[in-house]
């Protein structure tokens, strides 16, 4: 059975799913008893796809590279679709994150969020957390001392 769900929610999944490290979801994917049947919609597929950029977050946009990507979709055996796109040419990787964008929509929400979701989260929470903490190890502080000069 399918649930409402937000966009901004919808959103939020994917893009930790696409962050996430391969074998740690797969290990937390394998940890969740249930791996839904489904019939391939769009099977794994690695391609290209231009990154643009923009100069300070608001200038005008420009290409700033080509990076690869897998994307793939699914769909439940009660309708609902799954969708992936991941950076690099995992397509293990696609396809359990399709089968849980598929499975977020459904009644098995709440359990998948618990199993494989927030062990993502506070992973990435972690890293970007050591990450601040070793820049700001590196932090300099100038100022400007009073010469009496004037």
């Amino acid at each position: 059975m399918k649930t409402d769900i937000s966009a901004t929610a919808r959103k939020a999944w994917m893009s930790l799913l696409a962050q996430a490290d391969e074998a740690e979801l797969a290990s937390l994917w394998r940890g969740f008893d249930h791996d839904p049947a489904f019939d391939w919609l769009r099977p794994p597929e690695a391609g290209g796809v231009m990154v643009r950029g923009r100069m300070g977050g608001a200038g005008a946009p420009f290409n700033l590279g080509e990076m690869t990507v897998t994307r793939c979709a699914l769909t439940l055996a009660n309708g609902t679709v799954g969708h992936a796109y991941v950076q690099g040419r995992s397509k293990p990787k696609a396809e359990i994150a399709a089968k849980v964008d598929a499975l977020m929509q459904t009644d098995v929400a709440t359990d998948l969020r618990q199993a494989v979701l927030q062990p993502l989260q506070n992973r990435l929470a972690a890293q970007r957390q050591a990450r601040a903490a070793k820049a700001a190890a590196t932090k300099v502080e100038f100022f400007t001392m009073v010469r009496g000069e004037d």
